[in-house]
């Protein structure tokens, strides 16, 4: 069954996951709850849990035919519910564990990107328990302005662009308190874009501008003055680049289902990927279903398009 084939789906019945304690429990929330509007729209049974509030190890999955999941940062994208539901026996929406774990480390992804040929900023992966000189050493080593983000989160939490160094300690204190390991990555001054990959299918390319210094959590989810752009004045070959770079980057990780990849274009119109995002945002202000929408496909569709192999997968099992 392919992606053009959601219209002839049987009804089944779902688990969205939603909510968990990562610092991005809000926006799960709310991705959760349009997501389960949106399956339900389309004719299917729903049910929405907060794994922080159920034991799943101890729910009853019996009638469960696909778990599509909703959990933003740290247990949702790190790769830890996807080993419980595939220890569980569940199916679910995107990436399997171990490439959900690889992808959220911005670390272990640049690594990979760089094995690769996939064009990444620079960087220097940090502890909490280092010694502040030698992170300093670091900074000064790789030259201001330079970026310091956790390694592990996302949405743009603890993440600082560094002006000098007298900003740096600052910085650190915001980042560590996030996640114990962070980076410090040089800053590509440029245009910042996205692109969205749907089994595959490769979405219109989004250049987003806002009135920040970077496209933060503010940016993302609050600024009503962020503009997200379709049409662009750049060359074709340039669009093609930053398209086949995004491209690129899904292919080192092996991701799969829905992704979201951010880059950014320098002043020679190079592109750069800062990171891929494995289960992107579903609300209002989300990236993935503008570019959907752009495309010609609906927010009903497009949920069911993110669950389609695991869908698949239940409808082609023999009936006892």
């Amino acid at each position: 069954m392919t992606d053009s084939q959601t219209d002839s789906l049987p009804t089944f019945n779902l688990v969205v996951l939603a909510g968990g304690e990562s610092a991005e429990r809000t926006i799960s929330l709310q991705s959760g709850e349009s997501v389960a509007r949106a399956l339900t729209s389309r004719g299917h049974q729903v049910k929405t849990i907060d794994p922080s509030l159920i034991d799943l190890e101890c729910f009853d999955w019996t009638n469960c035919d696909a778990v599509f999941i909703a959990l933003h940062g740290t247990y949702g994208e790190d790769g830890t519910i996807q080993a419980t539901l595939d220890r569980l026996g569940v199916p679910y929406s995107g990436c399997d564990a171990s490439t959900s774990k690889l992808a959220f480390s911005k670390s272990a992804s640049k690594e990979r990107f760089i094995q690769c040929n996939v064009n990444t900023p620079s960087y220097v992966l940090i502890h909490e328990s280092d010694n502040a000189q030698r992170i300093e050493q670091h900074a000064r080593t790789m030259g201001y302005p330079l970026v310091v983000k956790p390694d592990a989160q996302g949405s743009s939490l603890g993440v600082t662009i560094v002006q000098t160094p007298e900003e740096l300690p600052q910085a650190l204190t915001r980042c560590f308190h996030y996640d114990s390991f962070g980076i410090l990555e040089s800053a590509i001054k440029g245009s910042e874009w996205t692109l969205s990959v749907v089994n595959d299918q490769v979405l219109p390319l989004i250049q987003i501008q806002t009135p920040h210094e970077f496209f933060d959590y503010e940016a993302k989810y609050h600024e009503d003055s962020t503009e997200y752009l379709f049409d662009f004045d750049f060359p074709t070959n340039v669009i093609q680049a930053i398209t086949k770079t995004g491209v690129n980057a899904c292919e080192a990780l092996g991701t799969t289902g829905i992704v979201r990849v951010d880059m950014i274009l320098d002043r020679f119109q190079q592109p750069w990927v800062l990171e891929i995002n494995t289960i992107p945002g579903f609300t209002d202000h989300s990236l993935v279903p503008k570019a959907a929408a752009k495309a010609g496909i609906d927010f009903g569709e497009l949920c069911e398009r993110a669950l389609i192999h695991c869908l698949t997968k239940t409808a082609d099992k023999p009936q006892n």
